[in-house]
Order: C-alpha cells, then structure tokens, then sequence
C-alpha cells in the first residue's frame, strides 16, 4: 500500500466533537484545519504531524513513526505539543490566540483554536510595501506586545515571531499566532527535537548557545518583524551577521521618514548580543507607546509638488 507523508484528514471527516471542513494550512511540524463543532461554530485545530519523523498511510487517520529510531522522538515532540496546548489553553488575552481544546486522537495530539478573521501582517507588507505608516507600527506592535508580556508571565517563550504568525483581525487588532516553537519554556530543559526557527526572524541564540534563550530572543523577533515593516523582507540571518555583519542600521536607512525614538528601538532589538536588546516586553512596549516621539506623516510627491507651485506663484 502507498504511503504519503503529511497527508491530511479527509473533508467531512469527524474528528471527536468536530468536523473537518478543509486543509487551511500546515508546515515541517503539523497541519492546521478548518473545522466546524457540533453547533456551526467555526474553529481551526492544529495536528501534531513532522513529517521528517511521520508518515500517514493513504486511506487510513492514523499517524505512525516512519521508523523505530524516529518514534522516541516523534514520541518526546508529541508529549511537548501537548504540554504546549495545556499551558497555552491557560491564556486568556485578545491578542494571544485562544486555545479552547487540546486532546489525543488518531495516535497523535490536537490543538483547537479560535477561529480568526483577517490578514496576516505579512499580507499586510505585501500589499502596503514601502508605505506603511508609523502610527500603524507603533498600534499594532504595542497592542501585540500585551499578548507577549501574557505568554512570557506564563513562562512561555514564542520563538518564531514573524510577520506570517502576526494576523490582524477584521477590526484591525492584532492577535498573536501559530506557536509552533513555544515548546521551549522559561525553565524547560532544552528539547531533544530540532529547533525551530525563521531566519532574519530568528535571534542568534536560537542558532547556538540556546541556554541563553529568553524574553530578549522574542524581542530580537520583534525588531525584525518591524524592519519589514519598512522593509518589505526580513533583514538578514543572525547567523550570517554574526560572520559577517552587513546589515545598515534603520536609523541611517530610513532617516527623516520615521522619528528617530522609533528606528533606535528597531536596532536596539536587532542587536547581535542579547544583553544590548531590551530584556523585558514592557520596557520595549513603553517605547513603541510613545505617540509624543511620533514623526509627523510624510508628505506624498504630488502634495510637495502642490507647496512647490504654491510658493512659486505667490
């Protein structure tokens, strides 16, 4: 019988008190489901499945190790999954996406969140390249670091912020999601799967030295999320940077077009040693809440052109 790694749970599929509507989404370690409960209300649930360690035989819902040496792993992951689902479903915060369920099935483990509508941030930037605004910046990251400070009190550490985990309701509030590497918590011992990271996103500590991961890895994550912003792309791999550092600092790249205050703050997340980072979302937070250091809109072409006339005739 033929095998496919990573194949999904068919449409119409009843999963405990669930039905699966349809495959929404999914990487290296699991996939993502739209699904309905029993009264229509519409939630996304997220399958433990890394397909490095996992196939699942075609006509059958049931997830096996590939291989002997890959159960004990896929085994410790699955365990880990599931403590993240039980210390996730404790957070109650708007902007932090809401667990409302985890349980086993299938010889895997299930994650079931609140369903959102929106954008994620990094349509956003796709679609707003070059013109996002700095009173935008400062709403979105400042409400956004609320939820952070939540999940960090519940000695939780994200570890793969990126505009593609940031989603922005239809209302225009910001929600934090997809955490996918918060296995690794405050005082956890480090995990005997591979790390999880998005380079340009992902703070050097999360390469090498990981006993050094902390609050300031999330804030590396978020100075890097607000450069694309301005950007449009990531800056360049921490890892890269540290061989060889050629990444133009904000301040002098986007001078005159955000405040200064702001542009600081993005290069001090970005710095390449930990300690030179802000170390707490608060103290980053008061910074971004700063509406007082805000540079004032940059006039468009056409208006300068407009004074340019006006000064001309008069």
């Amino acid at each position: 019988m033929a095998t496919q790694p990573n194949q999904a749970l068919p449409n119409g599929y009843r999963l405990n008190e669930y039905t699966i509507v349809r495959k929404i989404g999914g990487g290296g370690f699991s996939v993502v489901y739209l699904a309905r409960t029993d009264d229509n209300q519409s939630v996304a649930i997220k399958e433990y499945m890394p397909g490095m360690l996992v196939l699942r035989t075609q006509g059958s819902v049931i997830v096996q190790a590939s291989s002997d040496e890959n159960n004990n792993i896929f085994r410790h992951g699955m365990k880990c999954f599931f403590e993240e689902g039980r210390a996730l479903a404790r957070i109650d915060h708007p902007n932090v996406i809401r667990v409302t369920n985890f349980f086993r099935a299938n010889e895997t483990v299930y994650m079931v969140m609140r369903f959102e509508r929106g954008k994620t941030l990094q349509q956003h930037i796709q679609a707003n390249r070059g013109t996002i605004h700095e009173s935008f910046i400062r709403r979105v990251f400042a409400q956004l670091l609320n939820g952070l400070r939540e999940v960090h009190t519940h000695k939780l550490l994200h570890l793969d912020i990126k505009p593609s985990n940031l989603y922005i309701r239809q209302d225009g509030t910001p929600v934090l999601i997809d955490f996918g590497a918060a296995r690794q918590t405050l005082t956890q011992e480090e995990t005997k799967l591979q790390p999880m990271y998005t380079p340009g996103f992902a703070a050097p500590e999360q390469y090498h030295n990981r006993e050094r991961l902390g609050p300031w890895t999330d804030v590396y994550s978020v100075g890097a999320s607000m450069y694309a912003c301005l950007a449009g792309s990531a800056p360049p791999a921490a890892d890269e940077r540290l061989v060889n550092d050629k990444l133009i600092p904000v301040a002098k790249q986007w001078h005159g077009r955000y405040s200064d205050q702001l542009l600081q703050i993005i290069d001090q997340c970005l710095k390449l040693n930990y300690m030179e980072r802000p170390q707490s979302i608060f103290s980053l937070q008061k910074v971004l809440m700063d509406q007082t250091a805000m540079a004032p809109p940059r006039p468009s072409i056409l208006t300068t052109i407009k004074r340019s006339l006006t000064k001309e005739l008069f």
